[in-house]
């Protein structure tokens, strides 16, 4: 039989109850790689007159291209995410009012979270953040309202920052744990190429590594390493094939 394509990848949690699973998300690639550790006796002769296989590594790398924030909280990170988000509103258009007390109050001040700075729209060049009282060139802000300098006055700015969004979206937050939690996963990759199947499940996995790389004029792709090891029963893996060659 043949394969061809990236296939699709499923992973489901193993260390909770009635875990729900969750596609990895439009995978571009996937590796499962088997390395065996081998120790060879010689004597006198150039040649091994044995060799002996020890332990096996089984790893797994995937590159997907829909960003999850399902999979990158359960199968990294071991977390369940919640409804909302903390959004960024980056450059926010504003205009410096002409009177007194030259203050502008951001479109989502209602959930306002964090300052992300102020620029001048001319120049690009940031103003300088103050806690009050700001002179030509600072700004204080407080509950999302952003106060200048009369001298400031009329001025055209751009505005960044954090706020809620509560019903749009999912976050999670990530906790120092203490050594040994291991979120674990059940995986499984399957495969069609003309009506012939090809499917592995992976018993147990945990996630050693999570890429998350940006690139100008591409798509970000992140990527899940992750190490398989037997489940209770002893068992790692099953192959299945539709084509008995």
């Amino acid at each position: 039989m043949y394969s061809f394509g990236s296939g699709v990848l499923l992973g489901t949690r193993t260390d909770i109850a009635n875990a729900t699973p969750v596609n990895f998300g439009l995978v571009q690639e996937v590796t499962i790689e088997e390395t065996a550790s081998i120790k060879e006796l010689t004597g006198q002769y150039q040649r091994p007159v044995a060799i002996a296989r020890g332990t096996i590594k089984t790893t797994g790398k995937a590159k997907v291209a829909r960003i999850s924030g399902l999979a990158l909280a359960n199968l990294f990170y071991g977390v369940a995410p919640s409804a909302g988000q903390v959004a960024t509103s980056f450059a926010e258009a504003a205009s410096v009012p002409a009177a007194a007390p030259y203050a502008v109050t951001v479109a989502n001040a209602t959930n306002f979270v964090d300052d992300q700075g102020v620029l001048y729209a001319a120049t690009g060049l940031p103003l300088t953040k103050v806690a009050s009282a700001p002179s030509p060139g600072q700004y204080s802000i407080s509950s999302g309202v952003v106060t200048f300098n009369a001298a400031d006055a009329g001025t055209a700015v751009l505005i960044s920052y954090t706020y809620t969004a509560n019903n749009s979206g999912q976050k999670f937050t990530v906790s120092n744990q203490l050594l040994g939690t291991t979120p674990t996963f059940q995986a499984v990759f399957y495969t069609t190429f003309q009506g012939q199947a090809l499917s592995l499940k992976l018993n147990n996995c945990t996630s050693s590594k999570l890429s998350f790389q940006t690139k100008l004029e591409d798509f970000v792709m992140p990527e899940f390493d992750f190490s398989c090891f037997a489940d209770p029963a002893g068992n790692v893996m099953t192959w299945s094939f539709a084509e008995a060659s």
